[in-house]
């Protein structure tokens, strides 16, 4: 590779790029097998539900009721038992999947999901449907934590969140394709017994389906059985046995209650899976009480998850300028809004609608906070915080599902005719359900905004145009790029040469390099603007020629270092350009950041560390001083808050550390910060070889 081609090389397979994951061979096929064991998940949450309100005459014998109550209280049973094995089991169910041999869990569970749901419509009683409901979930409960195990060891670290952003999107958008296809098995029997007469009662379009999932989860076991890379597992080698089951579960909930900011994340990331799968508990009932049939209700259901699917895929991308914080609330609160004109809706079309959005909203706020768990969870944390929300997730998505028919089914169905009038006022129990979810979600947004907001005093509207018109920036998918920022004697060079030592230490590749001045051409720069003998320079002088500098530093030695899959530590980048020449300058930033972000290719850094200290302290930290150093306290001033405001917009790729602190306790701080973006160093004794494709 020459260096003129440097950072064109990193532009081309983004960190964030959905292709380069999928072609890792292994993860491709992982990959299918999920696809094929969500889509045979949902089909069969649909069939298992109408297969449900079909035999609801089973219930009459035992406990009585009308048509209507019957219905929803077979489906409330079916879904509510999905609910016991995450309540007995859930907490540990990451646990038990640890002390097993993780290929063989997830083929054995996919043949024994496969030979549950053929079970099905051949038993035919809703007894068995019950019960095969809740061995289906307890084999689901440990299937879903081997797979997310196994992911992390298929791909390389840099690529882990685009692989977690393909599985979680597969998951839950899989679920339209899986409406799709419920419903085209519906028209087909009909089709078919009009033309042939075959396939004749009410549930054959069911057991079609009931038969077709088995099919799918039969085919994802043969796919997963063709990987032979799965580890087995630390435990299931022998390792890993510390500590028990209880003390695990006792550590996550105390972490989680006992953390203000996680706990707002818990309890927003449970509200909006719960808004999506209330509509999913009610689509069955409040699509009938719209007038429509089993198509209708397909796309209902399809509409919902096609939404959650479609905001955790694209919804995050659209507004990355945007603070995750608001962008959560921001979520939460739309969610709960969209339900309301849902309740009050009698025209399917606009239903159909509305509920795109809510799970638009409902994906993006998954995603979100599920990122900034990832990002504000210590490490060692994070595993069991991880699974605390995972059960608690599938918990309470199964309770709504359980609860949402049974209230309305309590409400039911009444008519209100008003006397000397031809009005006759119909009001159903999914509505109002729909109407009093929608209230109490859109609190749990408001306050999850007001409690969470990082940006006090900019306006919401003036954050979202920013995020509208913010470009996302390149991030390199090899290496790892760390930027030291901050005032005047804020200790970034020395900061940077500890990391860089420590880096050493474990073996990695390490480029230490600064601006201005690291290049032949920088280094003529840096004498022109830091010079006190230079004298005044125009501000847009001054900015240029760091542009300059940064041009050449970029393509000459950070991208092609990055190219190669090294470390770079780089004092000061682009943000001080921003502090110093926008804040400090008083150049209108906007104009000074296109200048800045083209001179580098807009590559920026995976970490930004932020040393914090007020001027007044650092200006005294050293003697003699350039030109820059040289100016008045209130420009400093300046530069300094300009740096926390850059932070505070940005807190997932910023690490703000108070300069005060003893070096080697902030340096402590930044290798916990690097740690987690580093690929394992390679190992001298082992020849290098190649992702397979």
């Amino acid at each position: 590779m020459t260096e003129s081609r440097a950072v064109t090389d990193l532009d081309h397979s983004p960190t964030h790029s959905l292709a380069a994951v999928l072609k890792i061979r292994d993860f491709r096929n992982l990959w299918l097998g999920l696809g094929l064991s969500s889509l045979g998940d949902w089909i069969g949450l649909l069939a298992i539900t109408a297969l449900a309100n079909q035999r609801a005459g089973d219930l009459k014998g035992v406990i009585g009721g009308n048509s209507y109550q019957l219905e929803n209280f077979a489906i409330a049973g079916v879904l509510f038992l999905r609910v016991l094995p995450a309540l007995l089991m859930g907490p540990i169910a990451g646990y038990i999947a640890d002390r097993l041999d993780r290929r063989w869990t997830m083929i054995i569970g996919d043949y024994l999901r496969a030979a549950l749901f053929l079970s099905m419509p051949l038993v035919g009683s809703l007894w068995w449907v019950f019960g095969a409901t809740v061995l289906i979930e307890a084999v689901s409960l440990v299937w879903g934590p081997a797979k997310d195990a196994t992911v992390p060891n298929l791909v390389p670290p840099h690529r882990l969140e685009a692989a977690n952003q393909i599985s979680l999107a597969t998951t839950y958008g899989s679920a339209l394709p899986a409406a799709l296809l419920y419903t085209t098995l519906t028209i087909l029997t009909k089709t078919v017994h009009w033309s042939f007469g075959w396939w004749h009662g009410g549930d054959s379009p069911i057991q079609l389906a009931l038969y077709f999932n088995a099919l799918s989860f039969l085919v994802s076991g043969i796919v997963i059985s063709r990987l032979k890379t799965i580890p087995r597992g630390a435990a299931a080698t022998g390792a890993g046995h510390e500590g028990s089951p209880w003390r695990a579960i006792v550590d996550g909930w105390r972490y989680v209650m006992g953390t203000p900011l996680v706990r707002g994340l818990v309890v927003g990331i449970i509200g909006a899976f719960s808004a999506g799968g209330l509509v999913v508990g009610l689509a069955r009932t409040f699509v009938a009480d719209l007038g429509g049939g089993e198509p209708g209700y397909g796309v209902l259901f399809a509409c919902v998850f096609g939404g959650l699917g479609l905001g955790m895929w694209r919804g995050p991308r659209l507004l990355q300028g945007l603070s995750r914080r608001r962008l959560f609330g921001l979520m939460l609160t739309g969610a709960g809004l969209t339900l309301i004109p849902i309740a009050a809706m009698q025209h399917l079309e606009i239903v159909v609608a509305l509920t795109v959005l809510l799970g638009f909203c409902s994906g993006v706020a998954w995603i979100t906070g599920n990122t900034m768990l990832g990002l504000e969870v210590p490490d060692e944390w994070r595993g069991r915080t991880f699974a605390f929300v995972g059960s608690m997730i599938r918990l309470s998505l199964s309770v709504v599902l359980a609860v949402g028919p049974l209230a309305a089914g309590l409400i039911g169905r009444h008519h209100i005719t008003f006397p000397n009038s031809n009005v006759d006022l119909v009001y159903n129990g999914a509505a109002w359900t729909f109407l009093v979810a929608g209230l109490v979600m859109t609190a749990v947004g408001v306050t999850s905004y007001r409690q969470m907001d990082d940006r006090k005093g900019i306006s919401l509207l003036s954050d979202l145009r920013n995020a509208i018109t913010t470009t996302p920036g390149v991030y390199s998918a090899n290496g790892v790029f760390v930027a030291f920022e901050g005032g005047e004697g804020s200790g970034k060079s020395t900061q940077a040469k500890l990391l860089k030592t420590w880096l050493e230490e474990q073996g990695h590749d390490v480029v230490l390099t600064h601006e201005p001045g690291d290049t032949e051409v920088g280094r003529k720069v840096r004498k022109i603007v830091l010079d006190p003998a230079t004298g005044n320079l125009a501000d847009r002088t001054e900015a240029l020629l760091y542009a300059a500098d940064k041009a050449e530093h970029v393509e000459t030695v950070v991208a092609p270092a990055l190219s190669r899959g090294a470390v770079v530590i780089t004092d000061r980048y682009v943000d001080s350009t921003l502090a110093y020449q926008g804040a400090g300058r008083s150049i209108p930033v906007s104009e000074l950041e296109r200048v800045a972000r083209w001179a580098t290719g807009d590559l920026r850094p995976h970490l930004t560390v932020l040393l914090d200290l007020e001027p007044s302290a650092g200006l005294t930290r050293f003697e003699g001083r350039d030109r820059i150093e040289g100016e008045a306290i209130e420009f400093h001033q300046r530069v300094r808050e300009a740096f926390l405001r850059m932070a505070t917009a940005k807190p997932e790729r910023y690490l703000v550390v108070d300069a005060h602190l003893a070096p080697e306790a902030i340096a402590a701080l930044v290798r916990g910060r690097v740690e987690p973006l580093l690929a394992p160093a390679p190992d001298p004794e082992v020849a290098p070889h190649e992702v397979p494709q």
